[in-house]
């Protein structure tokens, strides 16, 4: 170091090298990669589940008159529900509807296996041993947290009181949510007939939703309690709360 360099507390420049050079750009590019693949991974994210939401709304009005503005006079019913019989493996039954979730509409399909979990025709799956829609017991259904459209990526948004709605050919049936549990994968009384309690005999009709936890990760499961209040017969149209969701009414 100079006497001058001294004086002024100046530090003398290091030569760029053709090696830090690249070694910058190398580093810069890496750093652009990554950007640009989580870029990618989001887009087509966000991209299959709006295929996965037209998916529903074309199957939704298979079920039954979907654009019929319904009565505010009509009332869930509390009585009990229609028997819903139980379908093949792999195929589609129900619609299920998430108001909190915005216009929150996905197929539901029999079994839990990659083709239902994967397909953008379904994107949720009825575990088979569970109960049907608005049975006495629990009816649980699995869907992705990220990736194949993400149907349940912000499933920890969920409030007290929100409404749940699942749609047959038969019926609406109402569930409303009760709270949030992470638990280990290996945790699999979440599906018990009462969630939780794999020796006690149902008593009630809940509703189980099951997703990975956190994002992008397999270590965990978070689960969505709900539990039934109420069925609306198909022939009366959606529910009067989703049809404002959805703009139909």
């Amino acid at each position: 170091m100079t006497s001058q360099q001294r004086a002024d507390g100046r530090r003398p420049r290091r030569r760029a090298t053709a090696a830090s050079v690249l070694g910058e750009l190398l580093v810069t590019a890496g750093v652009l990669a990554l950007g640009y693949a989580g870029w990618q991974v989001w887009l087509s994210d966000a991209v299959m589940g709006g295929e996965a939401q037209q998916a529903a709304r074309v199957f939704a009005a298979q079920l039954g008159p979907v654009d019929a503005a319904p009565s505010a006079a009509v009332a869930l019913r509390t009585d009990e529900p229609p028997a819903e019989t139980a379908v093949a493996d792999g195929e589609s039954f129900a619609v299920m509807h998430i108001p909190r979730l915005g216009q929150f509409q996905r197929v539901i399909g029999e079994g839990t296996s990659r083709d239902v979990l994967d397909s953008l025709e379904q994107g949720l799956a009825h575990y088979a041993d569970s109960a049907q829609p608005g049975a006495l017991g629990n009816f649980a259904v699995a869907g992705h947290r990220n990736g194949q459209g993400g149907p349940f990526t912000h499933l920890d948004e969920m409030r007290v009181g929100d409404r749940i709605y699942v749609q047959t050919a038969e019926a609406w049936y109402a569930y409303e949510f009760r709270n949030h549990e992470y638990v280990p994968p290996t945790a699999v009384g979440v599906v018990a007939p009462v969630p939780q309690q794999p020796t006690t005999p149902a008593d009630g009709r809940y509703l189980t939703l099951t997703t990975c936890n956190p994002e992008w990760s397999a270590e965990g499961r978070l689960i969505a309690y709900a539990t039934f209040v109420g069925w609306q017969s198909a022939e009366d149209g959606m529910p009067l709360e989703l049809a404002d969701t959805l703009g139909a009414a």
